[in-house]
């Protein structure tokens, strides 16, 4: 098992381009994932976000609660539209007072695949193992179980907004 990777997977059953919209549009992303974007998502970009909450799930909106109003910053990587979407952040940078400016950040990545069936959304987050060590494992784990509530989430999201 990889310490330094985490790659989940979901086959949508929705159209390629609303999913794209779904990922790519910086309010879209916000309404699912919970979080509150400064602007639209451009390659470059420095984005400030706040945690608000998920609009889709009330279970998972409450679990969020505890880190509603906090901020961070996400780094738009690229986008290549209805394909990939990628931005850098801190992992579970969640502790209130801490400064995580000066760690490294991890790359997500979300790519869509056209199947038979549907489409394939696959995440990964990867560069863990440059996380320093006394945050590295809670932050894997965190993120690890976090994402496959994610995937949950713009599924659930998909379905409500079609």
């Amino acid at each position: 098992m990889s310490t330094d990777r985490i790659e989940k997977r979901i086959l949508l059953n929705a159209p390629r381009k609303r999913i794209w919209r779904a990922l790519s549009d910086s309010t879209e992303f916000g309404t699912w994932f919970g979080m509150k974007f400064d602007g639209p998502f451009v390659p470059g970009a420095v984005m400030r976000g706040v945690i608000v909450g998920t609009k889709v799930n009330a279970e998972v909106a409450k679990a969020q609660k505890e880190y509603e109003g906090m901020s961070g910053e996400i780094t738009i990587e690229r986008i290549e539209p209805e394909r990939l979407f990628s931005f850098r952040w801190h992992p579970f940078a969640v502790e209130r007072g801490v400064d995580y400016s000066a760690e490294p950040t991890t790359l997500i990545v979300f790519t869509l695949e056209e199947t038979p069936d549907g489409v394939l959304l696959t995440v990964t987050e990867s560069g863990f193992d440059q996380i320093p060590l006394e945050r590295r494992s809670k932050a894997f784990t965190a993120n690890e179980q976090g994402w496959t509530m994610v995937l949950k989430l713009i599924e659930e999201y998909l379905a409500q907004t079609p």
